[in-house]
């Protein structure tokens, strides 16, 4: 299969990876030549580590490699039966792109995006035949992570879908079919990880260390929330969750968060700046968390409820399977289990309870109980 990769980012060059491992022939394109270079040299220092750790052997490597091609003109992306879109998050430049390659590749092409958030049916309409279009999401970086979220337009035709599926299973991928809509999954999902742990903080309930080790050691997170935007990036977060807040209509579920937009405006973007709701600098001690268990309960259950209602909305509204959602947030987000089987493990009654005690308390939108919960309850189900 000719498989056409555009921009050598870190996600372009790992599903290249991903790609090419599988036996694809793969042409990775940029128009930055510097960009291109740096792409290749970075491969081969990431299969030189895996022949170190065993994983392969120098003839894989070599395969591997001559699976790939840098190009910097769209022409060479010709004879592509699947190309893949990996650039900027910016819906206009995707929808130029689209309809570029469009002149560029066959008729029965597949033409898919890598958006984590944009609408698939937007960067559709830029095409002539916009039913080719399809999203195909993968996870940083591509070629460790399982999960890739595929996701139909409505002018997707099911061939495309069906063949998109089989494309990216064969790359030995978890394929998780989701709506299009804000966030598909993962980041519609996820929002209440970090949404609610900042809320948690801002009423002074405890502090990111503490919250960190809650979330951690009670719940089983492989990072704690504030851990984990400082990984990613403070201004990257907010801008996702900006992102998800808008395009639903600003529903206070997803209410950003002004602590989080103050370390942005002062460059406290976490790791990569040295300084976010930690202090990386070196020498510099983590502070440490008040390890209260009736605190670290409270606050595990309230984050925890608060993500299975989200997964429970999502299912309620057909956004995905409730198999597709939980294989979504532990293959995609390494989370311990399955929020839906989360819930059945502590009881439906327990998630509407809580759900209803802070909604009294709060009389806030963002505490409301999805009806799917309800409904579960009343008629003493559970989702497997």
């Amino acid at each position: 299969m000719n498989v056409g990769i555009i921009g050598s980012g870190t996600m372009g060059s790992g599903i290249a990876q991903v790609a090419a491992t599988s036996g694809c022939s793969v042409k990775l394109y940029d128009t930055n030549i510097d960009a291109l270079h740096k792409a290749e040299n970075t491969l081969d220092k990431i299969l030189s580590r895996l022949i170190e750790k065993g994983r392969i052997d120098s003839a894989e490597k070599s395969r591997i490699q001559s699976n790939i091609d840098y190009v910097n003109s769209l022409d060479e992306l010709g004879n592509s039966n699947l190309t893949i879109e990996a650039i900027v998050e910016d819906l206009d430049i995707k929808k130029k792109v689209f309809e570029h390659l469009e002149t560029y590749v066959s008729e029965d092409c597949i033409l898919a995006s890598n958006t984590s958030s944009l609408s698939i049916a937007s960067i559709a309409s830029a095409l002539k035949k916009p039913e080719r279009c399809i999203g195909i999401h993968f996870f940083n970086p591509a070629p460790l992570m399982k999960l890739v979220e595929v996701v139909p337009a409505i002018q997707t035709s099911e061939e495309v879908l069906s063949k998109s599926v089989d494309v990216i299973t064969n790359w030995k991928k978890t394929v998780a079919v989701a709506k299009d809509t804000p966030g598909f999954i993962v980041n519609r999902v996820a929002r209440p990880y970090y949404g609610e742990a900042l809320r948690i903080y801002e009423e002074g309930i405890a502090d990111f260390a503490t919250i960190d080790w809650s979330l951690k050691t009670i719940g089983g997170f492989r990072m704690g929330p504030f851990e984990l935007m400082d990984f990613i990036g403070n201004d990257v977060n907010y801008a996702v969750t900006e992102s998800v807040f808008t395009a639903f209509y600003f529903d206070s579920r997803y209410k950003p968060s002004f602590t989080q937009k103050r370390l942005a405006e002062a460059g406290y973007l976490g790791r990569k700046s040295g300084k976010g709701y930690y202090d990386y600098s070196e020498g510099t001690a983590k502070p440490n968390p008040t390890e209260d268990k009736i605190l670290g309960d409270k606050i595990f259950n309230r984050v925890l409820v608060m993500l299975i209602n989200e997964a429970t909305d999502a299912l309620f509204l057909n956004i995905a399977s409730a198999e597709d959602i939980d294989n979504a947030m532990t293959k995609g987000v390494n989370y311990p289990k399955g929020l839906l089987a989360w819930a059945d493990e502590i009881g439906i009654d327990n998630c509407v309870t809580t759900l209803d005690r802070l909604y009294d308390e709060y009389h806030e939108d963002r505490y409301r109980c999805s009806p799917l919960l309800r409904k579960m309850l009343r008629d003493k189900k559970t989702f497997f």
